[in-house]
This record gives structure tokens, sequence and C-alpha cells, in this order.
């Protein structure tokens, strides 16, 4: 628990009292720098996500990410659930010229245009993808044939697959944008159809067993 590991540190410099400011100062800057980042590796990444509001939510900020630091979009996160209706395809897939100009002004995310129309335009091509199977979970989990891909030891860490490579073109066929091969890697590991955690990483076998 890293917030108690903070106050374990502080209680440690209690009798320091000349350390005590600036260490626990640190401790707490470095805390809110990782945290983002250990919450989602530790929680999220590489966890098998079948919920397709989940699912749109990381395809929404995987192409925001594109060019960008993950840390930026991960500390926007909280905006951006709120900017895109809880990341309801639906409700996304309405947005009109009025609300785009809207999400320009909003310093909370990437005011990038075309991102942003990507997004309205990649929720409509999601609402189709769930008339057309069901789910966008079916859809997309059966480019791994429903099973997540478990990165063996010795094999590096890829920036792209055959299979992100074949992911991209068809989602690209469909309409939707910002979804490069790479961008699409990244999604694949983030929602478990990859299990790319180091093998010595604890969340590696936990993360099997929830597979």
């Amino acid at each position: 628990d890293l917030p108690a590991f903070a106050e374990a540190i502080g209680g440690w410099l209690d009798q320091r009292e000349n350390w005590r400011p600036n260490v626990l100062k640190f401790s707490r800057n470095l805390l809110d720098d990782l945290q983002p980042r250990a919450i989602t590796r530790d929680l999220e990444w590489g966890v098998p996500l079948h919920d397709d509001r989940r699912l749109f939510e990381f395809l929404i900020l995987e192409g925001a990410q594109a060019g960008l630091s993950w840390e930026t979009i991960l500390n926007k996160r909280e905006n951006y659930r709120k900017a895109f209706s809880d990341f309801d395809p639906a409700k996304v897939a309405k947005f009109n010229d009025k609300k785009v100009a809207l999400l320009m002004q909003n310093a909370g995310i990437i005011r990038n245009h075309l991102k942003i129309n990507s997004a309205i335009s990649n929720a409509k091509a999601f609402l189709h993808v769930q008339r057309e199977f069901g789910s966008f979970d079916k859809y997309v989990w059966s480019f791994v044939n429903g099973k997540p891909i478990i990165r063996k030891r010795g094999q590096p860490v890829l920036a792209r697959t055959e299979i992100s490579d074949a992911l991209s073109k068809d989602l690209v066929k469909r309409g939707f944008r910002f979804v490069g091969s790479t961008i699409m890697y990244a999604f694949m590991q983030a929602v478990g159809m990859v299990n790319d955690h180091n093998l010595d990483c604890f969340r590696h076998k936990l993360v099997n067993r929830e597979s």
C-alpha cells in the first residue's frame, strides 16, 4: 500500500525533525507521480477485460495517447471519463459540432481536433461492431481465439505483431481511426489479450489465473 508506506516513512522521521519535512514532501511527490501508473499496471494492465464499455475506454485512451506518454493520459483519465460521458459509446456517437467545440476548450483532455473527432467516429463504428457481432468483446477477442497470448521467457516485448497488424487493418476497414498496429498492440496488452508482464513480476502468474 503506497500511501501507508509514505506514512511509515513519516513516522520513522518523527524523531528526525530536521529531515522529516523535506523527505516526506519528496516521498509524497514521488507517490503522486507513481500512483496512477502503479494502480493501472498492478490492478488493470494485462487483466483480461470483457466489458464493452471498458474496452471502448481503452480504445479511446490508447488513441489519445498516440505521440504522447502514457503518464500524460493516465493523469487526464478522470477528465476523459467526464468529458466523454463515462465512455458510453452510444452517447459519444451523438456528439455534435457544438460538443466538439466545447471539448476543444477543455484543458483536462488532449485538445487535438483529429483525436476528438476520431473518438466520435470510433464510437459510431464501435456500435456497428456491436450490432454485427453481438458485442465488441466477442469481435476483438476473436483475434486471439478468445484466449490471452502469454509471452514466454526470453521473448522480447514487441511493439506490434501480425495479430495487431490484422486487427488494425480490420478496424480501419470498419471506419475506426487512430488504430495503427502499434496502438492496437498497446490496447491488446492493456485489456489482457496479451500478457506481457515480466515472468518474474508478481502480476504475471496472477493475471494468468484470471485468464
